[in-house]
C-alpha cells in the first residue's frame, strides 16, 4: 500500500540537457534554426527581425509596422490574410521588443505550405493601407487612454522614466497624440530599413520535416528580399537618473496604490547575474519568499508583492513591485528595506536556500520540456546576445551558490539608497 502520510523524496537534479538547434544558412544568407522536437504533426515558425523600440525614429513606429503586416499583403486584404489562416487552423502572433520584431505562426504540418505562402507575402509586400492603419491605431489609442489611468502603469512608466531619463529611448514612452502621427509612410520607412533578408532569422519548432525546411527555403531563403543594407547597430545611450529618491503621482480616483522601487544592477552577461538571480529570487521572486512571506502572509499589507531583475541593452534593473491600499505603502517600503538589511547581516537557512534551488532547478526544466519553449529559450539566447553554454551555467549557479555568497551579493547590490521609490495613487 502507498503511504500518503509521507511525502517522496527530493531529488537533486543529475543532470541536464537541452535539444540544441540544427543551425543552417539559407542561399540568400539568412539564418535557418531548426529545433527537431515533439511528436505532434505541427510546428512553430519564428521569424526575428533585428529592429524594434531603440532604433525607431519616432514613438510606435517599430509596434505598428510590425503589427501593420497583417492588414494588407501584395493582393491579400486583412480579411482574406485572416481568413486564410483561420481556414488551415493557422495561429499567427505578431510583436516586438526593445530590439527586434517578430513574427510567429502555428500551423499543422499538412498545411503549413499554405500558411507560410501567405506570411511570406505579408513579410516581403505589405502595403500599409490607410483605412487598416487609421482603425487600428484609433483602437490602440483607445486602450492607451484606458491604460494610462491605471496606477500600475503610471507607477511602471514613471520609474522608467526617473531611472533612464525622459530622452532616453527607455524612458520615453507614448502619448495620445503619438498615434494621430503614425503614417503608412513612416511605417515603409521603418519597413524598408530594417525587413530585409539581410536582418532576419528563423526558428522552426516542432515535428520538423523535410519538406516543411524546403518550403522555408523556397519562401524566404532562395534569394535576397527586401532592401538589404548592413545589419543595423544598436548604440548604447547613457541614462540620465533623476536625483529624487521618492516620487510620488497623485490619483484622486485610485483604490489603492501601485508601488515601484528601482535601481540599476548588473546586465546578463556580468559574472554576478546567475547566482544574483538566486538571490532575487529568495528575496522576491516566487510565492515563498521573504516579501511574500513578511508583507502579504504575515502583515498582511497585500495580496502579492515581487521583485526581480529587468534586462536591458547595456544594463539591469533590480525592482520591487506591489498594489496596496493607500496608507499601507510606507510600512511596505519599511519592511522592504528590513528584509535587504536582513539578508545583508545574516546568513540565510541551508533548508530555505535549498528551497529556492529546488523551486528554480523545477521552473528551469518545465521551461525546456516542449518544443515550443525550446524556441523561446533559443530564441532568447540569440536576442540577447549570449552564448549557447548560458544554461548549464544557469543550472552550475543555481546549485553552486552558497549562504555566504548569498549575503555577499546582497550586500553588493541591495543599496538602499540607490532604489528610487515610485507611488501613483490617492494620498492619505
Amino acid at each position: 500500500m502507498l503511504d500518503r502520510t509521507t511525502p517522496p523524496p527530493i531529488r537533486q537534479l543529475s543532470e541536464f540537457s537541452i535539444t540544441r538547434p540544427d543551425r543552417r544558412t539559407m542561399k540568400n544568407g539568412m539564418p535557418l534554426n531548426i529545433i527537431h522536437a515533439g511528436t505532434e504533426d505541427v510546428v512553430r515558425f519564428d521569424l526575428l527581425i533585428g529592429g524594434g523600440q531603440w532604433n525607431q525614429e519616432q514613438p510606435l513606429q517599430a509596434m505598428f509596422a510590425n503589427r501593420m503586416l497583417r492588414e494588407g499583403a501584395g493582393n491579400l486584404t486583412s480579411s482574406q490574410i485572416a481568413e486564410r489562416l483561420d481556414y488551415y487552423g493557422a495561429w499567427l502572433e505578431l510583436s516586438s521588443s526593445v530590439n527586434y520584431g517578430f513574427i510567429t505562426l502555428y500551423s499543422l504540418n499538412k498545411y503549413f505550405a499554405r500558411t507560410l505562402a501567405v506570411i511570406s507575402e505579408m513579410i516581403k509586400a505589405p502595403t500599409f493601407p490607410a483605412k487598416e492603419l487609421s482603425v487600428v491605431a484609433d483602437t490602440n489609442k483607445q486602450q492607451f487612454l484606458v491604460n494610462s489611468t491605471r496606477v500600475e502603469m503610471i507607477a511602471r512608466k514613471q520609474l522608467n522614466t526617473a531611472l533612464f531619463g525622459p530622452e532616453h529611448p527607455f524612458g520615453r514612452y507614448a502619448v495620445a497624440e503619438d498615434y494621430d502621427r503614425i503614417t503608412p509612410e513612416v511605417l515603409r520607412s521603418f519597413y524598408r530599413k530594417y525587413y530585409h533578408s539581410g536582418n532576419c532569422s528563423v526558428y522552426i519548432s516542432g515535428k520538423v520535416t523535410s519538406e516543411i525546411i524546403r518550403c522555408i527555403e523556397d519562401n524566404l531563403g532562395s534569394g535576397q528580399w527586401g532592401e538589404v543594407t548592413e545589419k543595423a547597430k544598436t548604440m548604447l545611450v547613457p541614462p540620465v537618473t533623476t536625483k529624487e529618491k521618492r516620487i510620488f503621482i497623485e490619483r484622486e480616483d485610485a483604490l489603492q496604490s501601485s508601488l515601484k522601487m528601482g535601481c540599476f544592477v548588473m546586465d546578463r552577461h556580468h559574472p554576478d547575474f546567475l547566482k544574483a538571480r538566486v538571490m532575487v529570487t529568495l528575496f522576491g521572486g516566487y510565492f515563498g519568499s521573504r516579501l511574500m512571506s513578511n508583507i502579504r502572509e504575515d502583515k498582511g499589507y497585500t495580496y502579492g508583492i515581487g521583485a526581480g531583475i529587468v534586462s536591458y541593452p547595456g544594463t539591469g534593473i533590480l525592482t520591487v513591485s506591489t498594489e496596496a491600499a493607500n496608507e499601507y505603502v510606507d510600512s511596505i517600503i519599511t519592511e522592504v528595506y528590513r528584509e535587504m538589511d536582513i539578508l545583508c547581516n545574516d546568513l540565510v537557512p541551508q533548508e530555505e536556500l535549498e528551497i529556492v534551488k529546488n523551486y528554480m532547478l523545477g521552473d528551469l526544466c518545465r521551461s525546456y520540456e516542449g518544443p515550443f519553449s525550446l524556441s523561446d529559450a533559443w530564441i532568447y539566447i540569440e536576442t540577447a546576445g549570449l552564448d549557447e553554454r548560458f544554461f548549464i551555467r544557469s543550472l552550475d549557479a543555481i546549485r553552486g551558490i552558497t549562504r555566504e555568497e548569498i549575503r555577499i551579493l546582497a550586500q553588493k547590490y541591495f543599496c538602499k539608497e540607490n532604489l528610487i521609490e515610485v507611488i501613483a495613487g490617492k494620498k492619505v
